[in-house]
């Protein structure tokens, strides 16, 4: 398995019978575009905080990420909703900026960027993965990726995932070739979860959601849904040791 290089350690894959569901539907689903917050230089900063970016394991000198928060708002349940402002340096230089908005944002929340698609193909690459959550098991991360490229930027994915001791629910990407900047990928959304209706409590079932395609058209990416939304295509049913004990 080859995961992005902010994704949870969470190992695959046990061996138990296969259970195949939907298969993808006859015509894919084409996503539209991100929703991102619109940016200006003239918000009001409550605080910044400096996210430095890595490549396969090391951190940049020269290239970082200011995480400026604009706007916090709490409901009458105390959900807090935050809007930031991503300033993106290179070379020291700010080069691009991008607007986010987190609903259910955790106070402590840390940051954490990276480049590449997976840590395989970190070196020399357009695309930055980041990273936003508590830093404790059980906690939900909001998880963007970006393609910059020439001073242009795009919001390419976001999604979320959490772990719990060894359970949880995280995006896989795989790059298809060993480019660092390939012209298309690939994405699932894969959870392990207990089997709640199993006597074995450790007994957990392995699931496959959300295949997604990813195309380089006009500069723009481009991505497809190739499954059902939000309904497994695949599942496997395995006890816990046997998930954790698989590479």
């Amino acid at each position: 398995m080859k995961l992005a290089p902010l994704f949870f350690v969470l190992l695959l894959i046990g061996c138990q019978k296969t259970k195949p569901t939907d298969a993808a539907p006859t015509i894919a689903e084409i996503i539209e575009p991100q929703e991102t917050v619109a940016v200006t230089n003239d918000e009001k900063i409550i605080k910044t905080d400096t996210v430095a970016i890595y490549t396969d394991g090391t951190e940049s000198t020269t290239d970082y990420i200011l995480a400026n928060l604009i706007d916090q708002q709490a409901d009458k349940d105390s959900i807090v909703t935050v809007k930031y402002r991503l300033d993106f340096y290179q070379n020291k230089t700010k080069t691009a900026s991008s607007g986010i908005a987190i609903t259910g944002f955790q106070k402590g929340s840390e940051w954490i960027a990276s480049y590449g698609l997976t840590s395989e193909t970190s070196k020399n690459s357009p695309f930055i993965q980041i990273s936003v959550g508590y830093p404790a098991c059980g906690y939900t991360h909001d998880n963007y990726l970006y393609y910059l490229k020439n001073k242009e930027l795009q919001q390419v994915h976001q999604w979320s995932t959490m772990s719990d001791s060894g359970w949880g629910s995280w995006v896989e990407i795989v790059n298809p070739t060993a480019k660092s900047e390939p012209k298309s990928f690939y994405c699932k959304t894969v959870a392990f979860t207990p089997a709640d209706e199993d006597e074995n409590i450790d007994m957990g079932i392995l699931q496959h959601s959300d295949s997604i395609s990813f195309e380089l058209k006009d500069s723009k990416w481009k991505k497809i849904l190739l499954s059902a939304k939000d309904k497994p295509y695949f599942e496997k049913k395995m006890t816990f040791d046997q998930f954790n004990s698989t590479e």
